[in-house]
Formats: C-alpha cells, structure tokens, sequence
C-alpha cells in the first residue's frame, strides 16, 4: 500500500504535541513535528484551561504538515478526560473550560447526594468516585452559576470542543463522554435519570459518536491560517487512555495495562461493563474504549506526585533532573516511609515534598527530609498501590495476571519499572512510549480501511516499537512487609 500519512494532536495535563505517524501497511513511524506546554491559569481563585492557546498551538502543528509537506489524509485529537465547555445558541463558549483540579467541586459530594446516592450513581455508570468527574463538575455549575447553563445550548468534552473550532461541526464522542459518570454503562447512551436530577437541561447533551467518525473538513479559515490541509477531522478514542490502551501491544484478552503518566491508569480489557457490590466497594471505574470495548480500571494520582515535587524544588531555586532524583533514590534505605498517593492532601498543586512529609509524620512513619528519600517513597508507594490494584482486578476477574504491561511517558522510568515488577511479583513488559499517540493514529488507520481491527492494530504496534522487560525479584519478604504496612495506611 503507499504510505499513510496521519497527524495525532496528543494533549496531555501539562504539554502536548503533535505527531505524524507513517504507516507503511506493516509498520508505524513517529515524527514529533510540535512540542508546546499546556499551562493552566489560575485567575480570581478558579483554575481554567487555556483552551484558545492550545487551539493555537494545534494549529501550528497543522501548518508544519503543510510546510513539510506531508499530506496528512486525517487529523485526530486525544486529550484528558472529564473536563468540558459550555457554549450558547451561536456556538460560542461561555466561559474558558475549568480545570478538573479546581476547587469547585470540593464538597460536591455531599451536595450531589442531595438529589441521589453515590451507589445509586455507581450502579448507573459504574464509575470510580472522584469529585471532579463531569457529573460533579456540571452538578457544581447548577449549584454556583445557574445563570450560565441556562444560557447554554451543548455541552462539547475538550477533544470535541478542539474538533468543533477545526471543523465548525459538534459531536460528542464516547469514550470522552465515559469518563464523566453522565453514561449509563450498559446502555452506553445519557444517564438523563440522574442528569434530570440535577435539572441539567437535555439539549446540552448531543448525540454520541463512536471513535473514527467523520467531524469534517478544516474551516476555510482554520486552512487560511495554516495552509491547504485537505485531511478529514476524526473522532479517535479521544480519552488519552483509551487511545493508549488500543496500543497495548498483546494478543491477550486477559491482560493487565497500567497507562503511565500524570496519571496512573491501571486496568484490563472487557466485553462489557462489570458493575457490583464489590466493584463499587473498590472503586474501580468502566470507561468506554475503542471498538466496542471496556476499560475496567483504577485511576491512581501517578507521577503528578514527583512532578509536583520537582516543581516545588525548582521553586525553591534547586532544578533537578529525574535522572538525578532516581539515583539519589536508589541510594536512599528502602521502605522507610510510604504514603497512599490517593489520599486527598496529594490531589493539588502545592509544595508536595512538604505534604508527603506531613502525611508520614501524621501516621508516625519516619519523615523523609532529602530529595532521594522522597522520591524513593513516592516510587515505593506508586509500586505497591500497583500491586493493591492488580490484587483487586484479580479478584474480580477471577483470574492471575501473566504479565503487566505499562505504557506510555512512565515507561522511561527504568526504576519504577522494576519496582512495579518486585512489588506484584509480576513480569512487566515496558513500552511503548509513546502509547497515547500510537493509540490516537491507529484508530485513524481503523477508520481509514488501512488496518482491519484492535487485534491487527497490536500486532502492528508490537512489531514497530521496542519493549523492553522486567522480571520481578526471588526476594519477596521486604515487600510483603511492606505490602503490610501500606494496607494499613487506607
């Protein structure tokens, strides 16, 4: 076949890119042709996306496809997940999107429960319980600014929104809509019983779309500002981890994926949604992914904590690398202190180093003063969440995972790789990197005829890119002492 040439707009919480991707009929290639850093700003005490910056940067990278000469055939964007725009009559935004680590939805838990129990919502949409989702965020919006959803004619997730400003057309794609808790699982369609609770209006909602829909042509003025771009816009499986998980590169129907990032992901592949006492009770969550399929997962804080850290000593005039931080780790004593890198005190931005410090003082743990020691707690304690986490899947599944693989930006950290490995006492398979827009452009090739299903798409993937594996230690006793103690922190 000639060679397919793609373009995956990859949106991550702190930077994003975008990559060309060359598909030959047998192999991927990347080439990042843009780099830019995704910024939140934070103005009168509320935290926004700057959403018109991004488009901008988006933009950029489609006038390099034109200079370069590359013949894009499709354009497709993935992004974060459950964060959102209103927009009026005339299809204008009504204010820039919230940041989901805004503080909002601080106690919107108990203002939600006004209208319908967690269980009630959980039994609905099978999604883990964090109080930024979508449901709480627009339930927040009722709450605070009643005026503004009354003025609102649609409600567009980032992905859809970016779509709409490249094309001028409007379509709710449906693993971006999953994440929220606003979908009945099941039915794959609105939860209006509950988005009727909220007195949400039904016209903000429009009609779902699954990943490889046509949106449309560039606007003729988007192509006036970057060149003739004659590529279709399409919906991919536009959640970041749902296009990382189509590039799992496994056969395996049972396996195990942490998606490693801002954000761990952590999960497996199902049929269909797996809602139940126990389920709930773990807090696991059903996201929509590609091709009909569910991701049955956990969503764990990740590497926000050793960004967030790093950050703050960069504040503190002290820039460190993560190849320095990972070596003073590895001289650092093991298992000195351990943190729950769920707990709340971890979920905003702020001087971690101190928060982490602060949480080991409180439950009586020795307090970890130098930059290896607490990188070596976050390290340790991301591992055996990992481990709490496959523990739980397993239980439900009712099945042993083989191996773990981990993919995405957390692959590079060797280290953690294999403490991932010791702490499960599970081989993990690291790689490939660059998952999310792998995912992102082979959903596009799906769409375009040039490879046939999720199957072929992994075989193509396992065949482009180097992985590389990590057996667990024989010596188990430390981390099952350890386990211990990190199971009696929650």
């Amino acid at each position: 076949m000639a060679e397919l040439k793609m373009l995956a707009i990859d949106l991550g919480a702190s930077s994003g890119r975008g990559i060309v991707g060359s598909f030959d009929g047998e192999k991927l290639t990347l080439r990042e042709n843009h780099r830019f850093s995704n910024d939140p700003v934070i103005t009168n005490g509320r935290m926004y996306w700057d959403i018109l910056r991004i488009f901008h940067e988006i933009k950029q990278s489609i006038t390099k496809t034109v200079l370069e000469k590359d013949n894009v055939t499709s354009i497709g964007i993935d992004t974060w997940g459950v964060d959102y725009a209103l927009l009026d009559k005339q299809g204008r935004m009504l204010a820039n999107p919230m940041h989901y680590r805004d503080t909002r939805t601080e106690g919107i838990v108990d203002y939600v429960e006004k209208y319908f129990s967690m269980d009630e919502l959980y039994n609905k949409g099978g999604i883990q319980r964090i109080n930024f989702n979508t449901i709480f965020q627009l339930a927040a919006d009722m709450r605070d600014n009643p005026e503004m959803v009354a003025q609102a004619e649609r409600m567009l997730n980032i992905p859809d929104l970016l779509n709409y400003f490249l094309t001028g057309n409007m379509a709710n794609e449906y693993t971006i809509l999953s994440t929220g808790a606003i979908l009945d699982a099941n039915t794959r369609e609105y939860a209006f019983e509950l988005l009727d609770k909220l007195g949400l209006p039904r016209r903000l909602f429009g009609p779902i779309v699954q990943p490889g829909y046509k949106v449309g042509k560039l606007l003729d003025q988007v192509q006036g500002e970057t060149g003739k771009c004659n590529a279709d816009v399409l919906t991919v499986a536009s959640h970041d981890t749902a296009s990382a998980v189509i590039a799992v590169p496994t056969q395996e129907e049972d396996f195990i994926y942490i998606s490693s990032g801002t954000w761990s992901l952590m999960g497996t592949e199902l049929k269909a949604p797996l809602i139940n006492a126990e389920s709930n009770r773990l807090n696991l969550t059903n996201e929509g992914g590609a091709m009909g399929t569910i991701r049955f997962l956990k969503n764990i804080m990740g590497l926000w904590i050793i960004q967030e850290s790093r950050r703050q000593w960069k504040r503190e005039g002290n820039e460190y690398s993560f190849a320095q931080m990972e070596t003073w780790a590895k001289e650092c004593k093991p298992f000195q202190s351990l943190i729950d890198p769920d707990h709340p005190s971890f979920a905003t931005p702020g001087n971690m180093p101190e928060k982490i410090r602060e949480f080991c003082r409180r439950t009586g743990q020795h307090v970890p003063e130098t930059v290896g020691e607490v990188v070596r707690c976050i390290y340790e304690s991301l591992a055996l969440k990992y481990r709490k986490t496959v523990e739980s899947i397993e239980s439900l599944m009712g099945k042993k995972a083989k191996v773990i693989h981990v993919v995405g930006g957390g692959t590079k950290d060797k280290f953690l790789s294999q403490m991932t490995a010791d702490a499960c006492g599970i081989p993990v398979a690291a790689g490939p990197e660059e998952a999310t827009a792998i995912g992102n452009l082979m959903m596009q090739a799906i769409a375009l005829g040039a490879v046939k299903d999720l199957s072929e798409a992994r075989k193509i993937v396992a065949a482009s890119f180097e992985l590389k594996r990590y057996e667990p230690s024989t010596d188990r006793n430390m981390w099952d002492e350890a386990y211990g103690r990190f199971c009696a922190l929650n």
